[in-house]
């Protein structure tokens, strides 16, 4: 905030709001017009079509398209979008979500979005990810106390996005033990052992399994 174009009561200069109304719709327009197309997705990387590395256009990831999602719900509301497009293309993610891979619930990081087909992270990570799944379920959350009270086609929604959410299985990750592990492989059960601890970015996932 430039002071000198600033009252006393602290309100924020027409330049600055212009500037920060800007940068909030470029963001939104990653999401939104930026979307993986099949899916609606984010993408993992996003480069100009003939720039992809290792031919991953079509690579979306669970939770930064979680951030989408979120950030659909605030195109809506600042009018970027008209709230038809932006439930349109929220049911597009939904649907996708409803098909794609999923193990015991949750999605794995990434995925190929047109098929929905598991792609691995990793040799060993080719299967469910809890913390990338968390991130998405807040904006599923989101979408269904968005919708919930809406019209037909809203409740609708909001009542797909909720069935997502509980369809988590949340204890199954806990792998017989007072704890919860990132990931699970369908093939490689356990073996990326990796037991999330600590006051981090990760304790969504711990707030959303004890709500679950």
């Amino acid at each position: 905030m430039h002071s000198s174009q600033s009252s006393a009561a602290g309100k924020i200069a027409p330049a600055d709001t212009a500037l920060f109304n800007l940068v909030q719709k470029q963001t939104f327009q990653y999401f939104y017009q930026g979307a993986e197309p099949v899916s609606g997705l984010a993408r993992e990387r996003f480069h100009s079509d003939n720039d992809y590395p290792e031919n991953d256009k079509h690579v979306v990831t669970s939770g930064g398209a979680g951030f989408g999602v979120m950030a659909l719900l605030v195109g809506i509301e600042r009018g970027f979008v008209t709230k038809e497009e932006g439930r349109r293309q929220l049911e597009k993610i939904v649907s996708f979500l409803e098909k794609a891979d999923r193990f015991h619930g949750a999605w794995p990081h990434w995925w190929n979005g047109e098929t929905g087909k598991v792609k691995p992270f990793s040799p060993d990570d080719n299967g469910g990810d809890l913390v990338e799944t968390s991130f998405m379920l807040q904006g599923l959350l989101c979408v269904r106390q968005y919708y919930q009270h809406g019209n037909a086609a809203e409740k609708a929604l909001a009542a797909r996005a909720d069935k997502l959410w509980k369809e988590v299985e949340f204890d199954w990750y806990r792998n017989g033990q007072n704890v919860l592990y990132w990931h699970w492989s369908p093939d490689k059960g356990w073996k990326m052992n990796f037991k999330v601890r600590g006051y981090n970015e990760c304790l969504i996932m711990y707030i959303l399994a004890a709500s679950s």
